[in-house]
């Protein structure tokens, strides 16, 4: 799941900064519920809270960048040793679930059928589908077929098409930890066109990843992202965009992918987001469906195309959590 720069004093602001409340299907914990399990700390930078800063092997490099002007991650968006432990099991959960899709997807189904598909073998593994009830979100996962961005709500009267493309968004909570990854998926005898915008938001995300390692910015990511969708002929969405994910389903960062190189926040070890750009074959407008207040689509009707990867800022490079 995507969040959202100007939705964060939207009306998309719902999605990407409340809590997720208890559902059926669910534990009945809210995540303030699950911080005092986990006994976690959150102090700022200065140390200045009742609590003491945690301090981390990098203070004194932050601290300096920071002093330069540059955008700095907070120490609690900074992952333990123990907590990537936690994520990355979350992660291969994820992971087995769009496996799963991926073996079964096919035209004549239905999005509720997915859904399904996601809600039961996420529960056979011992997760929680995190979209379910967070924010009142009525299903286990996203599918946004051909023009529709993200947020895709899956219904029994949707049913894939030969010539669709479609992306199934998976999120997991696993013992308290989240993970977050989504695939596209070409039903039948897809365009050309279609497949190319498909293949080249893949590239994206790729060349992305080349740009995540530790003393870097986002905006390195953000600029390869843009410059290769550009290269193409294509749009990247301005509004959406990634998040920081592993102890809430949503945090710091917000990640955008028409960012510059040199700019945005620090890359620093330990820091855990999606890159996720959403790739329009026109314009990249976008608007929301307000029928039912979630999904998201390009506002010329052109197809929209987004692969999802969580990754890991590690000591001499990345790693890829799901995908």
């Amino acid at each position: 799941m995507r969040a959202g720069r100007s939705m964060l004093c939207s009306l998309f602001v719902r999605d990407f900064l409340l809590l997720r409340p208890p559902s059926p299907h669910s534990p009945k914990r809210s995540e303030k519920d699950v911080d005092q399990k986990r006994n976690r700390k959150t102090p700022s930078w200065c140390g200045s809270r009742k609590r003491k800063a945690a301090r981390t092997p990098y203070d004194a490099r932050i601290t300096e960048y920071a002093h330069q002007g540059h955008l700095v991650p907070p120490r609690s968006i900074l992952k333990t040793p123990e907590q990537i432990v936690g994520i990355r099991e979350s992660g291969k959960i994820n992971i087995a679930v769009l496996d799963h899709v991926a073996a079964h997807i096919k035209a004549g189904m239905t999005t509720a059928e997915i859904d399904r598909l996601v809600f039961e073998k996420t529960r056979e593994l011992g997760g929680v589908p995190a979209p379910l009830g967070y924010r009142g979100f009525p299903k286990s996962t996203c599918t946004s077929i051909n023009e529709e961005v993200c947020h895709g709500i899956p219904a029994d009267d949707v049913a894939l098409k030969d010539g669709d493309i479609v992306n199934v968004d998976v999120s997991t909570i696993y013992n308290s930890y989240f993970s977050d990854s989504s695939r596209m998926f070409c039903i039948g005898a897809v365009s050309k066109e279609k497949r190319q915008l498909v293949d080249v938001a893949r590239e994206c995300v790729e060349l992305g990843l080349q740009e995540v390692k530790p003393w870097g910015f986002l905006g390195d990511m953000g600029q390869a992202v843009h410059d290769n969708a550009k290269k193409h002929g294509y749009s990247v969405v301005r509004e959406v965009g990634g998040h920081g994910v592993g102890i809430r389903f949503h945090e710091e960062p917000f990640v955008s992918y028409v960012t510059k190189r040199g700019t945005d926040m620090l890359l620093v070890p330990g820091m855990i987001f999606t890159i996720e750009p959403m790739i329009n074959m026109g314009k990249d407008a976008i608007v929301l469906d307000k029928a039912n207040g979630w999904t998201i689509r390009t506002a010329d009707g052109a197809p929209s195309a987004q692969w999802e990867i969580m990754v890991l800022v590690t000591e001499d490079g990345h790693e890829v959590l799901a995908y």
